[in-house]
């Protein structure tokens, strides 16, 4: 017969609650710094995904957008919609972010998965807030986004130097298509 006592279920608890923890650390690459003044009326609506590190999430999705509204709680709605050309059809997903520390500063965390969070750091916008270059939790996450389906060429040299002397591999980039309207 197993007899569990009091230190074991405090022992399980504390490394359960430290793999969540760890599961759901919310960073910024090393040397990436968040823009700040970050002005999230400026920043809701809707963006077209230029490009992206892949991953398993976004994988064979085109014509990718994401649309920020602000929910009655404070927090962000995120609703990211792609199309599937490997299974012919569109692909949506809703979640929600908030802000890591304070709300002047570009740093966020976004869930599509309960208690889950990952960064999402914004660490370069113009002034019109037209095109982001948005950093993940690390150099595995990387998106460029633009009002419009495409970015001018000094835009996105500027967006892939950055990201470059941050330490992303910008040949791993996928470059989205936007050919369909949902």
């Amino acid at each position: 017969m197993v007899r569990i006592n009091k230190v074991h279920v405090a022992l399980l608890a504390g490394a359960g609650l430290l793999m969540l923890s760890t599961a759901t650390a919310v960073t910024i690459p090393k040397g990436a710094i968040a823009v700040r003044p970050f002005y999230v009326d400026k920043f809701l609506g809707k963006w077209y995904e230029i490009a992206r590190m892949d991953y398993k999430y976004e994988h064979n999705l085109s014509n990718v957008t994401a649309t920020y509204s602000l929910r009655k709680d404070g927090a962000i709605k995120v609703d990211n919609r792609g199309y599937d050309y490997t299974k012919n059809k569109w692909k949506e997903s809703i979640g929600k972010a908030k802000f890591v520390r304070e709300g002047d500063l570009g740093r966020l965390k976004v869930s599509f998965f309960g208690p889950f969070y990952a960064g999402y750091n914004v660490i370069a916008i113009d002034r019109e807030y037209k095109y982001a270059l948005i950093a993940g939790n690390n150099l595995q996450y990387l998106w460029i986004l633009s009002r419009d389906t495409n970015i001018p060429e000094q835009v996105k040299d500027n967006y892939l130097l950055k990201a470059q002397e941050l330490g992303y591999d910008i040949d791993a980039l996928v470059w989205c298509e936007h050919d369909l309207e949902a």
